[in-house]
């Protein structure tokens, strides 16, 4: 197993876009700062999308421009079509995800067009992408299974992985955008589009906690090799166009987890949840993570009168 895992914080993006509180513009900054505050390297800030469908990214410009760094590291953004692209590039972003769905009804909702229709255009994203100085990642939604058309056959999530492979990305992503993937299903799928993209691409994970599987699977994928995880600082968000969506896994959950187990993940656990409970407070509502609200490793206790207890029993 690898050493260390790379956490993209998404609550900044996927875990405010479904919120029916509609931030401003300078909490989001504040957002992002303290999950860099908590050792977040890699932070997904905002998404180029048609703020009628998704107001709550309207203000994706001002947002990257407030928090983008003078050399354009760390931060990236999501797009959708090619005019997503080209105002996230204008912006100055210098890393894009570029969102695809394995199935044509879930698509038809998220993206506007069939699958088909969406991967015809990935040439040229790339194209635009590297030609402006940009890394681009491919996403694929909904790869564990879809809420209208069920499961999602491994033959068409290779059918599409074979399709982005022709303009190889920077990284693919498999996100489970409802929650319905358990681990077994985890590693057979990273083992497929892994083959099928060849050593050259890196493999990302992005889980949604929305059956309590979110966890599970994240380990899963590290078993595997897969060495960078989405998560979100108190298990915020979900996706405005997927029913009964129910938050992603916890950033803190997932820092606990590897660095209990010895895998280092850079996060600063403390500030970790500090964020995440002052996030879910600028919502209005609890996280769904489980270390932000238990904490984490007990502390040895060290005062007097407890020790003393504790002797006298022995």
């Amino acid at each position: 197993m690898a050493d260390r895992v790379e956490l993209v914080e998404v609550s900044p993006r996927d875990g405010l876009q479904n919120e029916k509180a509609i931030l401003d513009a300078a909490t989001k900054i504040e957002l992002i700062a303290r999950a860099r505050g908590a050792g977040l390297q890699r932070i997904e800030a905002t998404s180029f999308v048609n703020p009628k469908k998704v107001p709550q990214m309207a203000d994706a410009d001002v947002v990257y421009a407030g928090a983008a760094r003078a050399d354009g590291s760390g931060l990236s953004v999501l797009a959708l079509n090619l005019r997503g692209v080209e105002r996230a590039l204008a912006a100055g972003a210098r890393e894009i995800n570029y969102v695809f769905v394995a199935s044509d009804a879930f698509s038809i909702r998220n993206n506007g067009a069939p699958t088909e229709d969406t991967l015809a255009v990935w040439p040229q994203v790339v194209e635009l992408a590297r030609r402006h100085g940009a890394q681009v990642g491919a996403v694929i939604g909904a790869s564990f299974g879809c809420p209208f058309e069920g499961e999602v056959p491994e033959a068409r999530l290779a059918g599409i992985a074979e399709r982005l492979a022709a303009a190889p990305p920077d990284e693919l992503t498999l996100a489970d955008t409802i929650g319905v993937g358990i681990p077994r299903e985890v590693k057979a799928r990273f083992k497929l589009v892994g083959e099928v993209m060849g050593e050259g691409v890196r493999l990302r994970a992005h889980f949604h906690n929305t059956r309590n599987t979110g966890v599970a699977n994240a380990l899963a994928a590290y078993e595997i090799g897969v060495k960078v995880l989405d998560a979100s600082l108190g298990g915020i968000g979900g996706c405005p166009f997927a029913p009964n969506a129910a938050g992603n896994v916890a950033t803190e959950d997932l820092g606990y987890l590897f660095e209990r187990m010895g895998v280092t993940t850079g996060l600063d656990l403390d500030a970790a949840i500090d964020a995440a409970r002052w996030i879910t407070a600028q919502i209005d509502r609890p996280a769904t993570g489980m270390v932000s609200r238990a904490g984490g490793f007990p502390k040895p206790k060290t005062d007097e009168p407890t020790l003393k207890i504790a002797r006298d029993i022995k």
